[in-house]
């Protein structure tokens, strides 16, 4: 079985609205707000990803449990976007170090053993 896309948009506003307990209008509005982006279906359908809800899930938790008000969900999800992507950049640059070093290591160790043997 292959693995599940997070992004894959499956879902039509309805079942969002009930998966997240909120009311298709209140994700019509979120959407206005750019705090979500759910893909479109032809012109009218939109069509929201698990990503998509559990961003969702996130801004009900900032607003009902947390007392954010909308603003603040805006700079925190931004923030949290860009502490993402930083997070993405350190991983592919450590990776692409670890990658040098070892190649490194790799020539030297040839080197030595070009002179041993």
């Amino acid at each position: 079985m292959p693995p599940i896309d997070k992004d894959e948009p499956v879902y039509m506003i309805g079942v969002a609205a009930k998966l997240c307990e909120v009311h298709p209008q209140t994700l019509r509005m979120y959407e206005r707000l750019g705090l979500i982006r759910p893909r479109r279906a032809g012109t009218k359908n939109r069509l929201y990803s698990q990503a998509d809800i559990e961003r969702l899930q996130q801004i009900q938790r900032l607003t009902q449990e947390m007392g954010v008000n909308l603003a603040g969900v805006e700079i925190i999800l931004d923030l949290l976007d860009k502490m993402q992507r930083m997070h993405e950049e350190m991983e592919h640059e450590m990776n692409r170090i670890r990658h040098e070093m070892e190649d490194e290591m790799n020539r030297r160790i040839r080197e030595i053993l070009k002179r041993q043997g």
